[in-house]
């Protein structure tokens, strides 16, 4: 344990180098308050532990520049949509040879024809739709795999978080399902239709899916939003067999676990989902998401939509599979989302789990660094995490926040919510090394304060 007084003093101190290094950022954070609500223009912005937001001027790679001229070694990577580096060179010039083709046309397009077939190729699924965000895909499965099914319910995991999804936020506290607290202007209680179990809970599973009235279980194979939680040895095949057993559709949200391998978690390590949802870095930042499905469940939903009345579906948005999103996507998956690009962030990450935990263990710290492909965290707790409940009990927001500022101050951007770091293909080894000699020297001024 580090001691709170020596966190406190530490994070006092860390404050004012960062009013000094980033005192443009603070004028513009000042300046933005007169007419962006809370001085940001989404209020997720404001979540960074910082006196103020940084201010972006640009960002090219693995690196960020602010209105301060700091450069940072970026391993947010806008929170996963910039996974494989900002502004890829072929993203860019196909929105770039795009744009003055148009924007959007509520039609289909030529190129809907590649990104389909490579969509398919690469993730295992044969069937595609695609959506403006991960949390319209998810909203949108959930509704199909209730029509498809008749059933209502759907199940997920303590701790998930699958995007802006009301039937999602359903959280267990003390063993019992709650709805979070946190949310702004809930009026529903989704408890009657989401069953919220612990992840790596094989009877839990058992018990919930043999009353036959689940629809979906909608999952990411690696926990990733409340900390890292990995799957037991077999957890992941047991939860493919009973779904398949009780007649439940199984969805993988692979937004962040697409960092796994080429075509994520599932196509990378087993088991194929029914569906799978992939958001955020598909389009290269640009606001995309699909969703992909089996044949079966394909011919399913042709059966549920013949049988509707006339009138909106519920499901997709106008400016879904826009002319700039499909072409960004189809330049994504042909040559940005590659098996040489995973080798390379594999690679890289590979080297930061070494070089953290040496740092770590360096200290005489029990802390643990878990990763699923090129996503790394490093988790200030030596207890042991299975699921929700443990993760949530190992976060120590007091202490990750402190690290975060002493990182940003020495040129390192994580990402704000936890102890998440990226390595996309163009992250150099002295970037990763710079992060790991980062974090030492933020442990002994921490350790020393």
């Amino acid at each position: 344990m580090i001691a709170r007084d020596r966190i406190a003093r530490f994070r006092a101190a860390e404050e004012d180098v960062f009013r000094d290094r980033f005192a443009a950022s603070g004028r513009v954070a000042d300046g933005a308050a007169a007419h962006w609500h809370d001085g940001v223009p989404f209020h997720w912005m404001r979540d960074w532990p910082s006196p103020w937001p940084l201010v972006a001027d640009h960002a090219v790679g693995a690196t960020l520049t602010t209105v301060d001229g700091v450069t940072l070694d970026d391993f947010c990577l806008g929170d996963t949509a910039s996974m494989f580096g900002h502004a890829p060179p072929p993203v860019a010039a196909a929105l770039a040879a795009q744009a003055p083709r148009g924007f959007s046309y509520m039609l289909p397009m030529e190129a809907g024809l590649d990104v389909s077939a490579r969509l398919a190729a690469i993730f295992g699924h044969p069937y595609w739709q695609v959506t403006s965000t991960a949390s319209e895909a998810n909203r949108a499965v959930i509704r199909w795999c209730r029509a498809i099914t008749g059933r209502r319910k759907i199940l997920i995991f303590n701790g998930a978080y699958h995007g802006a999804v009301d039937d999602a936020f359903v959280d267990l506290r003390g063993g019992v399902p709650t709805m979070r607290t946190s949310l702004l202007g809930q009026v529903a209680d989704m408890r009657d239709t989401t069953l919220v179990i612990e992840f790596n809970d094989v009877a839990a599973l058992d018990v919930a899916l043999a009353r036959g009235d689940v629809a979906c279980v909608l999952a990411e194979p690696v926990m990733t939003n409340v900390g890292m939680v990995m799957p037991d040895a077999g957890f992941l095949d047991h939860v493919r067999a009973a779904a398949t057993r009780t007649g439940t559709i199984l969805v993988w949200d692979e937004t962040h676990t697409v960092s796994s391998g080429l075509g994520g978690h599932g196509k990378a390590h087993g088991p194929l989902g029914d569906m799978v949802v992939v958001g955020k870095a598909i389009a290269g930042g640009m606001p995309t998401a699909v969703y992909g499905f089996t044949a079966n469940v394909a011919a399913r939903m042709a059966a549920a939509n013949a049988a509707r009345t006339g009138g909106h579906s519920g499901i997709g948005t106008t400016l879904s599979a826009n002319a700039l999103a499909m072409a960004a996507m189809r330049a994504m998956l042909t040559n940005v989302m590659t098996a040489e690009n995973y080798a390379a962030m594999l690679a890289g990450a590979d080297r930061l789990v070494a070089g953290l935990r040496r740092v770590i263990a360096a200290h005489g710290l029990d802390w643990q660094v878990a990763h699923v492909g090129a996503r790394v965290e490093f988790i200030t707790s030596g207890a042991p995490i299975r699921n929700g409940s443990d993760a949530r009990a190992a976060m120590d927001g007091e202490l990750d926040g402190a690290i975060h500022l002493g990182l940003v101050n020495r040129g390192l951007l994580l990402a704000p919510f936890h102890n998440m770091a990226l390595v996309s293909p163009v992250t150099s080894d002295a970037q990763i090394d710079r992060l790991a000699d980062g974090l030492d020297a933020v442990l002994t001024a921490l350790l020393g304060a």
